[in-house]
């Protein structure tokens, strides 16, 4: 009886891990596969807005080009702010937090978050600039409904 008892707990344990293991994998495949646009969006990795758009086979290749190392940067900077709110909340969890400390912080968060909004408007302009009229409002128009959350732009605003 005992050795039965014994053999269900491995049996038991055996699938509870798996089942662990095989959760933290499927998180990270998925994960894996995307990345987040400079607008807060989730994409499939290789997908492109611009891919929407009637580009000609030379226009995709050059803004595909374009886009890849943009990206890398957009995500790099993203990851540094990411870190400099972290340091923030270990300033704010302190038993005596440093408000110039804190001060300090936010002004750097906020200067890196207005260096990448210029960098992400600087793209814009330059993909629109190799577009033609039709293509540009079309970009745009693709834009702006990216950045759109729940019919409205940026955060939506109290009633």
């Amino acid at each position: 009886m005992k050795g039965n008892l014994l053999k269900f707990v491995l049996i038991a344990s055996l699938v509870l891990n798996l089942s662990l293991l095989g959760t933290a994998a499927y998180k990270y495949y998925k994960q894996y596969g995307y990345w987040v646009s400079p607008f807060g969006n989730k994409m499939k990795k290789g997908s492109f807005i611009f891919e929407k758009l009637d580009l000609r086979p030379e226009q995709l290749k050059a803004m595909k080009e374009q886009a890849i190392p943009f990206r890398a940067e957009i995500d790099r900077r993203r990851y540094e702010i990411a870190q400099k709110r972290a340091g923030l909340f270990t300033l704010l969890r302190e038993a005596s937090p440093d408000k110039k400390a804190i001060s300090s912080a936010i002004s750097e968060i906020s200067a890196m978050q207005e260096e990448m909004q210029g960098r992400i408007t600087g793209h814009i302009l330059e993909v629109k600039g190799s577009l033609n009229r039709e293509q540009q409002k079309k970009f745009l128009d693709l834009i702006e409904n990216a950045m759109k959350q729940d019919g409205q732009i940026g955060c939506p605003h109290a009633e």
